[in-house]
């Protein structure tokens, strides 16, 4: 994977967005969202990171907008397979404030006002996390029975739907079997939810390996618009709402590096601190080793160094 050095300086960080002339909507774990209009709104997504459902006191350089880019490539990329919430709008027709602009340029998307399915479709490549726990106590994953034998980051014989439900902020999200799915949302809808996340799994999975990283797992969120129609929404496939392993060092029985948040979640673990807010300070040396994986990611990912495409989107670098 690299060194995880950068050498250029990061632009400033946003740890919380305040707008002019927008009302804020919700401020989640990373995302704070802007009502535009009756059919749109705003999504902001800053650098905040969290671990273990706290969020933590320190930004993450440069964190919202490789989250941001990686989400908009995979949307253009999957169009074929599901529509997805953006709208194309320029965040000049809806943020006047030109500096308020700066800070959210290659950060920021209008998208539209959906109905969010109340599940987060999780789908499942390889054996690790709670997946592995739960295998190893009951000989199944979610409900699901297993063969015997399967060793930790083991490839499953198939990628697994295994939906959960949304937890408030702070709570964890509880895992529910595809019958308690369809009793949420129809049998109808659950079916499609689950046919549509797993193609969405297949497809980035095998152009990631191209590029030299391995998704073991995955959660997408959707919506559905006032026809009812499915549409990806939220973010999708970025190092927050997936496990990223790089290909060239991945070893079955082994817990793989990640290209996430791990590295954070393991320096917390080493320190003692008990899970429950306020969280610690994150140190320097983990803040810019957590940054320079993040930007592996998005680079190995999209094909191009971050800066290319925040040139294009106007973005200070």
């Amino acid at each position: 994977m690299g060194s995880y050095s950068t050498k250029r300086m990061p632009a400033p960080s946003l740890y919380r967005s305040e707008l002019s002339g927008l009302t804020k909507i919700h401020e989640g774990k990373v995302r704070d969202l802007y009502a535009v209009d009756a059919d749109t709104m705003l999504i902001v997504t800053t650098d905040r990171l969290s671990a273990f459902d706290v969020v933590l006191p320190d930004p993450i350089p440069d964190k919202g907008r490789v989250l941001n880019g990686i989400a908009n490539f995979w949307f253009g990329q999957t169009r074929h397979l599901v529509p997805n919430h953006l709208t194309g709008r320029a965040l000049s027709d809806v943020v006047r404030n030109a500096d308020e602009r700066a800070l959210l340029e290659g950060r920021a998307v209008i998208v539209k006002r959906l109905k969010a399915l109340p599940i987060e479709a999780v789908v499942r490549g390889f054996l690790i996390g709670s997946g592995w726990k739960d295998y190893q106590a009951s000989g199944e994953l979610c409900g699901i029975a297993l063969p015997a034998g399967l060793k930790l980051a083991q490839a499953l014989p198939q990628p697994l739907f295994t939906p959960a439900t949304k937890a408030a902020l702070g709570a964890h999200d509880e895992n529910i079997s595809f019958d308690e799915t369809a009793r949420l949302i129809g049998e109808k809808l659950a079916a499609a939810v689950r046919d549509t996340a797993l193609a969405l799994y297949s497809f980035a999975a095998e152009h990631a390996r191209r590029r030299g990283i391995i998704i073991a797992d995955t959660k997408f969120e959707f919506g559905v618009d006032a026809a009812g129609s499915l549409t990806l929404i939220d973010e999708a496939l970025t190092p927050d709402s997936s496990r990223f392993w790089p290909v060239d060092t991945y070893r079955v029985g082994v817990s793989p590096p990640s290209f996430d948040k791990q590295f954070v979640r393991d320096w917390a673990t080493k320190s003692g601190w008990d899970r429950s807010p306020p969280a610690p300070a994150i140190p320097a040396e983990v803040v810019e080793g957590t940054r320079a994986r993040y930007r592996d990611a998005y680079e190995r990912i999209v094909g191009e160094p971050l800066e290319a495409w925040l040139a294009r989107s106007g973005a200070p670098a």
